[in-house]
């Protein structure tokens, strides 16, 4: 073997060793290099015969059989017709239009055919218009190192908090979904979760308020930009009370407005307050409650008394204060039945659910048995080493595995401190102010240094 075929060799198995490291070490470069054009040759070569094996077609129709019989030919079956491809930073999108007969549910049950015939990651299938479909193919793990992707100028009530498993960023939206119940056990990303969500409504003109019965450990280090802050059960019961007063006083005003006199234009009829002018529009409120069995706990008959009351409250501002713009993001380890009276009429005002590893089966069939058992199932199966991860869903019964950003507690201080300036005083919650005497200042340096090291979750 001549000098020149040795150096061919070598510079070939370099050429593979480096693309092994680039697909195992970053997927994502590896997928715009190389794994993009190799997908897509194998999707144009493969699609009817993919489609055949996995029983998407239907028999052909009868002008087709007549043209057949009228050429001598066996009739070929019908296949969804590929009308689009796209290709994403996670993989691809492809556009079919279905034949005759087909409907979605076909293609859902066969996701894991498709997903090993084309050698894919993950397959989401989702419809678009009636006979039109979209099937998107994720190529590498998304979430094993979470990158979320640009949304664009930040949107107001409006958070990118999560990305999902098809590699789209899922946004807690305030004013779609209210109110939202997020559970994960000790060390499973739920704090992390909180984080994001606090870092993102920190540069917003909103007001939060904080519950956190661990004697404020979770959020006092965010104080510089809450309004209110409750660190003991008995600050607790006073900080909602509080809170459903400010509700009141916000539904008086929105009936106010409302005794108009005649030839109002109906655009200045409110129901709500944003639909309020902007110069009497009161803040919205986020309320956090960091953990909430503490509000449930009793060891005597007056903390019996104080719990019930609280937890009206609270199932009073998770019915009504959507409408006065009071928004509840009610945090936990476990929640069940068995925490005590309310526990599930509270459950149902809570609109939105994210569960991250749980400790008991229960907690996640509260969580998530209403939305549906295949979300309880995922949920369960999340691993310890995962932490993050979680399952999504609403109660209009979709559901997907989602993953949180590493966000560090240095940021997100970092983050509450620049914006501490619109930090809202509102009368009925000055008294709940929390003493900023003890909170930490970080610079710049300071969130760099603690940052270092720091991947994504």
């Amino acid at each position: 073997m001549s000098a020149a075929q040795i150096l061919l060799w070598v510079a070939l198995v370099l050429l593979a060793l480096g693309v092994w490291l680039l697909r195992r070490h970053r997927p994502d470069w590896y997928w715009f290099t190389f794994g993009a054009a190799i997908s897509l040759i194998r999707i144009r070569v493969t699609f009817r015969s993919v489609m055949e094996a996995c029983g998407l077609v239907e028999r052909p129709s009868r002008f087709r059989i007549m043209v057949a019989r009228a050429t001598d030919r066996q009739p070929s079956p019908m296949v969804p017709r590929l009308r689009g491809v796209k290709v994403t930073r996670t993989g691809v999108v492809l556009r079919l239009k279905m034949q005759p007969g087909q409907e979605v549910h076909d293609f859902l049950v066969v996701s894991e055919r498709l997903r090993h015939s084309w050698r894919a990651h993950g397959v989401h299938v989702a419809a678009l218009k009636p006979g039109w479909l979209q099937i998107r193919l994720i190529a590498y793990d998304v979430l094993r190192r979470v990158t979320m992707p640009d949304t664009g100028p930040p949107m107001f009530l409006c958070v990118p908090v999560v990305l999902r498993s098809d590699g789209r960023p899922h946004f807690r939206d305030f004013r779609a979904v209210p109110h939202e119940l997020v559970i994960g056990a000790t060390d499973s990303g739920k704090s992390v979760y909180l984080r994001g969500l606090i870092k993102g409504l920190a540069s917003q003109r909103v007001a939060l308020v904080g519950i956190d019965c661990k004697w404020g450990v979770e959020l006092s280090p965010f104080a510089r930009r809450l309004s209110a802050l409750a660190s003991t059960p008995q600050e607790a019961a006073e900080v909602l009370d509080a809170l459903v007063d400010e509700m009141t006083d916000r539904f008086e005003l929105i009936c106010a407005s409302q005794h108009l006199p005649p030839g109002t234009a109906p655009e200045q009829i409110a129901s709500d307050i944003w639909g309020l002018p902007g110069d009497i529009r009161p803040v919205p409120i986020v309320l956090l409650v960091d953990e909430v069995a503490e509000l449930f706990l009793v060891s005597s008959a007056a903390d019996e008394k104080r719990r019930d009351h609280m937890v009206t409250q609270l199932i009073r501002l998770g019915q009504l204060g959507r409408a006065a713009g009071i928004y509840l993001e009610v945090c936990g380890q476990r929640f069940g039945s068995d925490l005590g009276r309310g526990a599930t009429a509270l459950r149902a005002q809570l609109t939105g659910r994210i569960v991250h590893r749980v400790n008991d089966t229960s907690t996640a069939k509260m969580a998530l048995e209403d939305i549906s058992p295949g979300a309880v199932i995922a949920a369960t199966r999340i691993a310890v080493d995962a932490r993050g991860t979680a399952i999504v869903g609403d109660l209009s019964g979709g559901w997907a595995t989602v993953r949180a950003p590493l966000t560090a507690l240095s940021e997100t201080v970092a983050t509450c401190t620049e914006y501490a300036h619109l930090t809202p005083d509102i009368p009925a919650l000055v008294l709940y102010r929390p003493e900023l005497a003890q909170v930490p200042v970080l610079t710049p340096a300071d969130i760099a240094g603690a940052s270092q090291g720091n991947g994504a979750a």
